[in-house]
């Protein structure tokens, strides 16, 4: 803790000020406007806020129906589950409340993680670049809300450090509740496993007879949040396909990125994007780019088989465009050659360069929940 605390001090200011921008900005805004439901409500009750406040009370559905975007099966089970057990430790705190207060907690712990990964890989100056550029990413903002991108990061982050340093248990049972986190959790699962069956392979190779028990049990364990989730709710709804049924309820259904392509080109070339999608559509080909640059810097095979998974997931479905930004969250890896070449900067330059993207941070996410017409 003492090692990583100027990296976590650095990202609770950079955090905090973008708090404040957003409350004085939503104080600010005239009568009628989404500012007035208040920085509360919008913090800790709107859009997938509620839904994941109402999973925690009510539970889930039983039938699939249809009615799009409508049903919460699509919602993945440990974030409702720690809200709930939050509220009966704390029963005099408001759901949302304890909803915020795991966000945020968890938030702290992503951003060791984050640090810890660029640490071990490149010196501490560079963990602390890193986990200040992830906390001052665009849609940074929802870090401390009441959804599950903290606690998925959380997760990633140090099961992936997990690996780095050769704990294979630890790592599969991190990436296992990962799996019951969020549907990208796929991504980080098949990255533990990917790497744990490398490394068996090269023991193998090498002479080694026995097979190690903790790198197979991690490899092991990785996948099974996600599938034990996905087949829940093939078991729940009565048919084996559940729940890429409900997805389809939500329009997401994997189409290999012409969805995303098609709305990119009809935002710029047919419309006028508003800027919040217009920085949406920045931030994906941005990572694009920063996944080239992370494969040419021969970053660890688990950073890159996540990292790549993440980008396919998020870029290769027909569902809804606004939230792509932050599906990318996780994807810290991604950052790393930025932190790298900051971290090499001389002071006064890497001081202006962080100080300009937290207070840019700030200021978008004040437009993304205020000024933008849509959920983040």
């Amino acid at each position: 803790m003492r090692h990583a605390s100027p990296a976590l001090l650095a990202y609770a200011a950079v955090r905090t000020l973008g708090l404040l921008v957003f409350t004085a900005w939503a104080h600010r805004t005239p009568p009628g406007s989404r500012g007035r439901l208040g920085v509360r409500h919008l913090l800790m009750e709107a859009w997938d806020c509620d839904w994941y406040l109402r999973i925690a009370e009510h539970g889930y559905t039983h039938a699939l129906g249809d009615r799009i975007d409508g049903n919460n099966l699509a919602f993945f089970p440990l974030y409702p589950a720690l809200v709930r057990a939050g509220e009966t430790l704390l029963p005099w705190l408001p759901r949302g409340a304890a909803g915020l207060a795991v966000s945020v907690l968890c938030s702290f712990l992503a951003a060791w993680g984050i640090f810890a990964v660029g640490d071990r890989l490149y010196g501490r100056r560079a963990g602390l670049v890193l986990a200040v550029l992830w906390g001052s990413l665009p849609v940074a903002l929802v870090q401390w809300m009441g959804y599950t991108e903290s606690l998925f990061t959380a997760l990633t982050a140090w099961s992936l450090y997990a690996v780095l340093t050769g704990r294979w248990v630890a790592a599969g049972a991190l990436a296992a509740l990962a799996g019951l986190t969020r549907p990208t959790g796929a991504a980080l699962a098949a990255a533990v496993t990917v790497t744990a069956l490398l490394s068996l392979r090269g023991r193998l190779r090498a002479g080694h007879g026995r097979l190690p028990r903790r790198l197979c049990a991690g490899a092991l364990l990785a996948p099974l949040g996600w599938l034990a989730y996905v087949g829940w709710v093939g078991l729940r709804l009565g048919r084996w396909d559940g729940y890429f049924a409900v997805q389809k309820l939500w329009r997401n259904e994997w189409d290999g990125g012409v969805g995303t392509l098609r709305k990119s080109y009809d935002l710029f070339a047919v419309e006028r994007p508003p800027l919040f999608l217009a920085m949406v559509t920045a931030t994906l080909a941005g990572a694009v780019v920063l996944f080239v640059l992370s494969v040419c810097d021969r970053q660890p095979v688990p950073l890159l088989v996540f990292t790549g998974l993440l980008l396919v997931i998020v870029l290769g479905s027909s569902g809804v465009y606004f939230p792509r930004a932050r599906f990318l969250l996780p994807g810290f890896p991604l950052l790393l050659p930025v932190a790298v070449a900051l971290a090499r900067a001389r002071t006064p330059v890497l001081v202006t360069v962080l100080s300009a993207a937290a207070l840019s941070s700030a200021v978008f996410g004040g437009h993304m929940l205020l000024g933008w017409h849509g959920p983040p």
